[in-house]
């Protein structure tokens, strides 16, 4: 089975460690082992014991280095610990006597130091196989606590070792220390096996649990830790479809991730041969809001309807990514998309899209009132990330501080929700902190009633920022299409192109007062400011772009125009 690859590519990777550890090529492990090695041989060779000392403690440092912070896990720097503890026994071999007990101290915690590859293996082996799936029964767990617990106790079995090496202390300690090392790695191999059995058994059933449960559609989702709000601004409709469905994810952070949004129930396949386990029968369509690679293993199933739905519409590069092509529909906000297809040179029949809008924005208030009316506007700034390539870099949040500064000095309140994966890169993270320390100094100061933090990240949707704020600033970014559905004015920084090419390069600012950063330079930033909080003479083309990028849809049914597309499907 499929299952057992995990296993097989700890123990390749333990061994491709070994190899290249020998010519010293990976930090931190190389550092680890190479003191080792230098302990083993000066042990072998110098007049006394105290030799080897001080590489072997420098080892055994590092050691505990590579394990800081909670990073301990089975099955690494076996080569260093190996290494060690055939320093203990040189020691005793060539200075004054070998003491049998503790040779044998030093052969046992070999042994148990040496299964920790077999033990990471089953261990990796257990993953959960679904969630809330009648059938199934509970969810399992790998228990890490456990084979942490043995990489920990396998440790102080080789200090324990090196300890009466050294001192010539009994050496029965240390074959103590090291029978109990190996009996806990022992039984701890069998709990695994053990919920390896448990997980094989829930396979076998998984099909027919399925099959039982009759789903009609499938949602596949695979992304990175921390990027669960693609699928959760989907779920909310998904499940209005009162259709039963289930997700299928291919990792298991993502499978916790989506069992914290959802009742609904979630499968788990990591291996490409896995998936026809889960293709039920009764299937007739598979919904996708991402473009990862791995939706091709899905999208190979003939029998299904495969309906890309994407998590946002934006003029960014990746939304006229030429990957769209792979799916029978994309489902789309408005015109917009599909025009910005044919723009780039992506050719794609006009049957292969349908106009839904974005149903996540039905709940979005639309403006009363001119900006100009407004004393003290709320300001929301929602930056987004530097992106993935070069290409795709359009965050303003290295300027973002200057322009944070010119809304407060202009008497604006702020709603700060930058992107969340700006916390992937140290600079983005540095300004995002700078931005929240001027707001909470302000707030403290004059009182003002900025949010920022949890409260605008976690608390508030992007629906409620949206409708707490009177005006935007944003980047070349779904949020911004999004926000046209307040009518509410709204300023884009440019940052990968000039301002003057910005509205060519990125039609969706044609309604947009813009900021030039391009370049590095915060330039018309007051005139920008003085007509987004102004006189907004940019109010009537909004309005226009609203229905071509979202849609010429009725605001008392819009969501109910992907309800009925996607049920044509199922």
């Amino acid at each position: 089975m499929t299952a057992s690859k995990p296993g097989r590519s700890r123990l390749s990777g333990w061994l491709a460690e070994a190899r290249t550890s020998a010519v010293g090529t990976r930090l931190p492990a190389s550092a680890v082992e190479v003191t080792a090695l230098a302990a083993l041989l000066l042990a072998a060779v110098g007049d006394s014991r105290l030799w080897a000392l001080p590489p072997a403690v420098l080892a055994f440092g590092l050691l505990a280095w590579t394990w800081r912070g909670g990073a301990l896990a089975v099955g690494t720097s076996v080569v260093a610990r190996v290494l060690l503890l055939a320093t203990a026994y040189l020691l005793g071999a060539v200075h004054g006597g070998l003491d049998p007990a503790l040779a044998a101290g030093v052969a046992v915690a070999g042994l148990a130091v040496l299964a920790e590859p077999l033990l990471a293996s089953a261990f990796e082996a257990v993953y959960p196989v679904a969630a809330n799936l009648p059938g199934i029964g509970a969810r399992l767990s790998r228990g890490p606590d456990s084979s942490s617990r043995v990489a920990l106790v396998n440790g102080a079995a080789v200090l324990v070792a090196l300890v009466c090496a050294f001192t010539g202390v009994a050496g029965w300690i240390a074959l103590a220390v090291a029978v109990a090392a190996l009996g806990l790695t022992l039984f701890t191999g069998m709990q695994g096996l053990k919920q390896v059995r448990a997980r094989r058994n829930g396979e076998a059933k998984l099909l027919k649990a399925l099959t039982a449960y009759e789903p009609v559609f499938l949602v596949h989702w695979n992304a990175p830790a921390g990027t669960a709000y693609q699928l959760a601004m989907w779920l909310p409709y998904l499940e209005r479809l009162n259709r039963k469905f289930f997700v299928l994810v291919r990792n298991q952070t993502n499978f916790n991730e989506v069992v914290g949004l959802t009742k609904t129930p979630v499968v788990m396949r990591m291996g490409l041969n896995q998936l026809d386990e889960v293709i039920a029968p009764s299937l007739r369509a598979a919904f996708y809001v991402n473009t990862a690679t791995v939706n091709n293993h899905v999208a190979r199933y003939t029998n299904l309807k495969h309906i890309q739905l994407n998590h946002g519409d934006s003029d960014k590069v990746p939304s006229h990514n030429p990957v769209f092509r792979l799916y029978d529909k994309n489902f789309v906000a408005g015109q917009a998309a599909i025009d910005r297809f044919a723009a780039n040179g992506v050719s794609m029949p006009a049957e292969m899209f349908t106009i839904v809008g974005r149903p996540q924005v039905e709940n979005v208030a639309i403006a009363t009132e001119p900006i100009a009316s407004i004393a003290n506007p709320r300001v929301l700034y929602a930056p987004t990330w530097a992106g993935f390539y070069a290409d795709s870099n359009y965050s303003s949040l290295l300027a973002g501080y200057d322009i944070i500064k010119a809304l407060v000095a202009r008497g604006c309140s702020v709603v700060f929700r930058p992107h969340p994966y700006s916390q992937r890169s140290a600079a983005l993270a540095r300004e995002c902190d700078r931005i929240r320390t001027l707001l909470a100094d302000d707030r403290r100061t004059n009182g003002r009633p900025h949010v920022f933090g949890a409260e605008a990240e976690v608390a508030m949707t992007v629906a409620d920022c949206f409708n707490a704020s009177d005006a935007m600033v944003s980047d070349v970014s779904s949020v911004v299409a999004d926000y046209l559905y307040s009518e509410k004015p709204f300023a884009m920084v440019a940052v990968s192109t000039p301002a003057a090419r910005f509205p060519e390069a990125f039609p969706l600012a044609r309604a947009a007062y813009v900021i030039d950063a391009h370049g590095g330079r915060l330039q018309g930033l007051d005139t920008a400011l003085d007509d987004l909080l102004g006189g907004d003479p940019l109010a009537t083309a909004r309005r226009d772009l609203k229905k071509y990028y979202l849609g010429d849809i009725p605001s008392d049914r819009y969501a109910q125009r992907f309800l009925d597309e996607a049920s044509r499907y199922l």
